[in-house]
């Protein structure tokens, strides 16, 4: 059994500088794909986000982990640097299988548990372009040629799946209505893409462990667990490495046309692929929220990774 079912095939993971985009292109390199990754944090200067991730630093990943890593300083607000972009993967590939939107950064923007009235408006508008104007510029300018060949895979990536955010307020109506949108951009984009043979799903996370929320809790990937101390319902946490390896599965999927227009999580994939998180479990961070943390129960994950 090849342990590199995507040689000879391209990926777009727009939004990869860090996080759950940097794990799906270093997932999707170890699986032999060529990976163009791209974000706007470079080692020529940051983002709004002000932090130390770069693109660069994605892409040498990427061909660390045995694949091809190509990182691109995009900002995909701006049309003219998108369609640039996939002028430059036509000309260099002649072809793109996979397009991961995961372009967020809006963390800066978004005010916590604050109803609409006491929100930045200008913030708020600013979050929404950056979480959905985003996925829709890069999908106008990526998908025509990711349909040249049937089969190619549009992943949408989320926080919660479509079922899980139905009946909950996500905590600000404007990352509420940003997560809702691209679960429902990956159905429209699973209508659109049928015809031609292609699938498009939207995926989300659990509690990922980036390298923001590993500060938030003053940890290392080394001594997580210790974070349970600021929150024991911490230990149902994840690396990014876990959705990174849904994506490659997903990717490596002959039958993956019957995920279109669904709405899934990594746990979920996990259960169906068999792959597991570094530390070989299988983390269901969903069903714990449900079943422990709305609860009210203590915290255990006994039974849940």
């Amino acid at each position: 059994m090849t342990t590199t079912p995507l040689t000879g095939k391209v990926a777009l993971v727009a939004g990869a500088t860090r996080g759950a985009g940097r794990q799906i292109a270093v997932q999707l390199g170890a699986a032999g794909a060529t990976v163009y990754a791209t974000g706007r944090s470079s080692r020529a200067g940051r983002s709004e986000m002000d932090r130390p991730e770069t693109i660069e630093e994605t892409a040498e990943l990427v061909t660390a982990a045995g694949g091809t890593g190509i990182g691109v300083r995009v900002d995909h607000l701006v049309p003219d640097e998108v369609r640039a972009l996939v002028e430059r993967i036509d000309a260099e590939q002649g072809r793109l299988d996979v397009l991961v939107n995961d372009i967020w950064g809006a963390d800066p923007l978004i005010t916590w548990e604050k109803p609409v009235w006491e929100q930045k408006l200008d913030d708020g508008f600013r979050a929404l372009r950056l979480a959905v104007d985003t996925h829709i510029i890069t999908s106008h300018f990526a998908l025509p040629l990711l349909i040249r060949r049937p089969g190619g895979l549009v992943v949408e990536m989320g926080d919660g799946t479509r079922a899980f955010n139905e009946d909950r307020y996500r905590l600000s109506v404007f990352y509420d209505l940003a997560k809702v949108s691209v679960t429902r951009l990956a159905f429209a984009w699973g209508h659109e893409l049928k015809p031609h043979g292609g699938t498009a799903v939207a995926l989300t996370p659990g509690w990922i462990r980036s390298e923001a929320m590993l500060e938030h809790f003053g940890v290392t990937e080394e001594n997580w667990r210790d974070g349970a101390a600021k929150d024991p319902h911490f230990l149902i946490s994840e690396t990014p490495a876990f959705v990174g390896r849904a994506v490659a599965a997903l990717a490596a999927d002959e039958d993956r046309a019957r995920w279109n227009q669904a709405s899934v999580s990594a746990g979920e994939l996990s259960q169906v692929y068999g792959f597991t998180d570094v530390d070989g479990s299988r983390p269901d961070a969903y069903r714990y929220i449900a079943e422990v943390v709305e609860k009210g129960r203590p915290a255990d994950v006994t039974g849940y990774r």
